[in-house]
């Protein structure tokens, strides 16, 4: 069997790539969410070298990932090379199922380097109970619980980036964008859970610019910047027992302007590294959806949200082990806008924009990850890993129309244990990672004993319930199978 050169080998390694960098951002786009809700991973189209250990990222390389992260990192590749990583998720209890297809090919050079892929989606919407509407037969489009169109949506994924080195420095500079036509988002579906039908549409589209310094042997250097938006609108139907009723229109809007910055240290004769990462997102939201778990309606917020962490990774010929340790303070004040005057209980005019209700978040959450890889031989290598998320935050809402204010306190556990394996064959590489998660399902919110189910989708929102959380819980299941193609390489 043909032998590869360690370039080659080091290049096989780094080739299974896709570009859509708002899904896999990782610390570099901060998680911001107030209910446990458990969706598929729908923006896992990245394949990722270190998903089986559970994700570390801070001093262990992902060279399957990390150039999509930052793209100056992108420096590291040389050759031309051809990948793909269809992945397959679903969430236990009937909650919806994901399959995507990616497709990519990436360049690299002595100076130049660069990609783009393409990827498409089918998402499967969590099953709805079937009542009986009795309506003329002409009104049968409303009920649409049922129909095949309505249970499937398709969303498209493409991006590109393109870099340059600076030879004899060290130095590598990029630029990437992506972007995502949606036609739905998992979880969704639950923050209108009286409807008969949701039909969602909009993008997500994601800028960056990243810088590395790193030389053998030596202390690293990386510098990103980010700007990200989400444009979503929902059209939500609701049946009555006789006539449907016109769709409600809500709007989705996030834009996130993001800083981060990471440095690493190596030590030992091995690859043994320590690392250190800190990350600022600001995320303004012009407009947030009026969903039905609120006892009053929002608007605009804004949000200041910061991680700061610290990894090391021990690594030798026959495996490596590596942990992340990450703390997440993250602020947010969310409020509704009078749409006319408004008077209060206590005769006091409240002017059409001013504030009727106010919301302040405060999180303090803790992210740890862990992972080991052993290698056999050449050929075959076994990862396994596990990662705990730590959601603890405080909520301190004002209506100023009944002049009354209340606190509350909310904590959950999130916890993703991983495997996976790699198969080497000459120029083709064929990986396979697993990961389960467990402590999010349909959440809901107490009221007079019963829970009403809710749920927040979308990692940049802040859902301020009405009650203390309750939570049928579901269990994610993800599956990803990389395989990369190395074609040739070029030489400097």
């Amino acid at each position: 069997m043909k032998t590869l050169s360690t370039r080659q080998k080091c290049a096989c390694r780094i080739v299974a790539l896709l570009l859509f960098l708002p899904a896999v951002a990782q610390a570099q786009l901060i998680s911001v969410r107030s209910v446990p809700v458990a969706t598929t991973e729908q923006f896992l189209v990245v394949p990722s070298q270190n998903l089986g250990m559970g994700g570390v990222s801070i001093a262990y390389d992902d060279p399957s990932l990390d150039p999509f992260i930052n793209p100056a990192k992108g420096g590291r590749l040389r050759g031309v090379y051809l990948f793909s990583s269809p992945v397959f998720g679903n969430i236990t209890e009937n909650n919806g199922s994901v399959r995507t297809l990616p497709l990519g090919a990436l360049l690299g050079s002595a100076r130049w380097f660069g990609g783009m892929s393409l990827a498409v989606q089918q998402l499967s919407g969590p099953e709805r109970p079937d009542f009986i509407r009795w309506r003329p037969a002409i009104d049968v489009a409303w009920n649409s619980s049922s129909l095949l169109a309505d249970q499937n949506r398709n969303n498209l994924y493409a991006a590109g980036l393109i870099g340059t080195k600076f030879g004899g420095t060290g130095i590598s500079l990029a630029a990437g964008v992506s972007w995502a036509g949606l036609k739905a988002m998992h979880g969704v579906d639950f923050l209108y859970s009286n409807s008969s039908r949701l039909d969602q549409s909009g993008h997500i589209v994601d800028y960056r610019i990243g810088l590395l310094r790193e030389k053998s042997r030596q202390p690293s250097f990386e510098l990103l910047l980010l700007h990200n938006q989400i444009r979503m609108t929902h059209d939500i139907y609701y049946d009555s027992w006789f006539w449907g009723r016109p769709a409600t229109r809500e709007l989705d809007q996030t834009n996130t302007w993001g800083l981060h910055m990471g440095s690493l240290v190596p030590f030992g004769k091995k690859a043994s590294r320590a690392g250190v990462i800190f990350t600022v997102n600001r995320k303004s939201h012009p407009k947030i959806p009026n969903y039905e778990l609120m006892n009053i309606p929002r608007d605009p917020g804004n949000t200041w949200a910061f991680n700061f962490g610290a990894g090391l990774a021990l690594a030798n010929d026959s495996g490596a082990v590596a942990m992340d340790l990450i703390f997440e303070p993250i602020w947010s004040n969310t409020w509704a806008d009078a749409a006319e005057p408004v008077t209060t209980d206590r005769g006091v005019i409240i002017p059409a924009g001013g504030k009727t209700v106010e919301n302040y978040f405060h999180f303090t959450n803790w992210l740890a990850r862990v992972g080991v890889s052993l290698k056999d031989n050449k050929t075959f290598s076994f990862q396994m890993g596990l990662q705990a998320r730590f959601i603890n935050y405080r909520l301190e809402q004002t209506n100023f129309i009944n002049e009354t204010r209340r606190s509350q306190k909310e904590f959950w556990a999130e916890w993703t244990p991983s495997l996976g394996f790699r198969l080497n064959f000459s120029s083709i590489q064929i990986r396979y990672s697993g990961r389960l998660t467990a402590g999010t399902g349909q959440p809901g919110v107490a009221s007079r004993g019963f829970p009403e189910t809710a749920a927040d989708a979308s990692s940049n929102f802040i859902l301020a319930p009405s009650g203390s959380l309750t939570l049928q819980e579901a269990v994610v299941l993800t599956h990803q199978i990389s395989v990369a193609v190395a074609l040739h390489a070029i030489r400097p």
